[in-house]
């Protein structure tokens, strides 16, 4: 069946590297509307994936194989190897679903693109993660400007298959949900990027990635080491900028991977309102 025209709520930016290609657009507007049909507990539907698509997965999982076995954590490696991707396909997020729910209990639903903050945040409450099901633009295999399969599966999907990860996530979806003004759920995001998307910890003498973001990305797995690495400080952290269309100049390392989940479970344990003014009131 031809792909419907793209509907304006699912238009791309003039500067998204696939503006130009009628038909990815109408191709990316057809699995949005996908996402947006999707009802929690009704079967995952599969996307029927283009030889194009299946070669930019191809590419990308293979050569960021390449990177994980040097600049990631122990327990991502593990975790990978555990969930066991296809490298030959994308994999279709209903078998992710299932793979990982009988990993960790955490569930993959579709959306169609960017999702409102408290509510993205509030479904890891629940144990569920919101993923997106289309794939970059060909023409930049190893880029994307917005959340994308890749970055879904290969970054959360493999964390969420960690028990010690989703136990992280399922705590910090109950935090936001604590963190009732916009200022509270502000610091608590930060916290979140910092950590669970552009982690990084000390680990047999080298700085390795633990956060999605950074494991997902070709390009600044790379070079994260070249940037400013602070010291574990999760003040800091609160009031860190950070800006999602560049390469992430300031990250924080832990000291090992026990003191990173010490510190981050007590402070998704314990965040709220009240822990938020307390953070701030550090600086």
């Amino acid at each position: 069946m031809a792909s419907p025209s793209a509907p304006p709520r699912f238009e791309l930016p003039k500067d998204h590297p696939g503006f130009s290609d009628p038909a990815y657009r109408e191709r990316r507007a057809w699995i949005a509307e996908v996402g947006a049909a999707y009802r929690r507990g009704d079967p995952i539907p599969d996307i029927t994936y283009s030889a194009q698509e299946d070669e930019v997965w191809r590419v990308v999982s293979a050569e960021l194989a390449v990177k994980h076995r040097e600049y990631a954590c122990a327990e991502y490696l593990a975790s990978a190897d555990r969930l066991v991707l296809p490298t030959e396909r994308v994999p279709q997020l209903r078998e992710v679903d299932e793979r990982v729910y009988g990993l960790t209990g955490f569930h993959i639903n579709p959306v169609p693109g960017l999702v409102p903050t408290r509510t993205f945040y509030g479904s890891l409450a629940e144990r569920t993660f919101l993923s997106t099901q289309y794939v970059r633009h060909h023409s930049v295999p190893f880029y994307t400007p917005e959340p994308d399969l890749v970055h879904e599966i290969i970054g959360h999907a493999n964390m969420l298959a960690s028990p010690v990860f989703a136990e992280f996530y399922e705590l910090a979806g109950r935090a936001s949900l604590r963190a009732t003004t916009d200022v509270s759920l502000d610091v608590f995001s930060r916290v979140f990027w910092f950590t669970l998307e552009f982690g990084v910890v000390h680990e047999n003498g080298a700085v390795k990635a633990y956060g999605a973001g950074l494991l997902s990305s070709y390009g600044e797995i790379q070079v994260f080491r070249d940037a400013e690495i602070r010291e574990w400080d999760l003040v800091a952290m609160a009031t860190q900028e950070y800006d999602i269309t560049h390469y992430q100049p300031v990250l924080f390392a832990a000291t090992s991977f026990e003191q990173m989940l010490s510190d981050l479970r007590a402070f998704f344990s314990s965040y709220d309102d009240r822990a938020c003014n307390q953070l701030l009131s550090q600086r």
